[in-house]
């Protein structure tokens, strides 16, 4: 094992994690923006009013995207083990 295949599974590491968490992350800061904007035109400064609806938006999105998070993990870890098994057998 060289040091350009550990830079490169750090950075297939990465991509994963990154390629996971956008789907989330991408839908709380739409609704951050959505409810700052809200809050900015109703002058309404209630902490529940941020809290609950992302955590809806959230959940609807793991919802909706959680096999396809799954899947990515997944496949991530097979290429991993099938990493692994291939440098025991050599």
């Amino acid at each position: 094992m060289d040091s350009t295949y550990i830079l490169y599974l750090g950075r297939h590491t990465l991509e994963t994690a990154l390629l996971v968490a956008a789907p989330i992350m991408l839908v709380s800061v739409i609704m951050g923006l959505a409810i700052s904007l809200f809050q900015a035109v109703t002058s309404l400064k209630d902490m529940t009013l941020t809290l609950v609806p992302k955590l809806l938006a959230i959940g609807v999105t793991s919802l909706f995207f959680g096999n396809w998070m799954m899947q990515v993990v997944v496949k991530f870890t097979l290429e991993i083990f099938n990493q692994i098994q291939s440098y025991g057998q050599s």
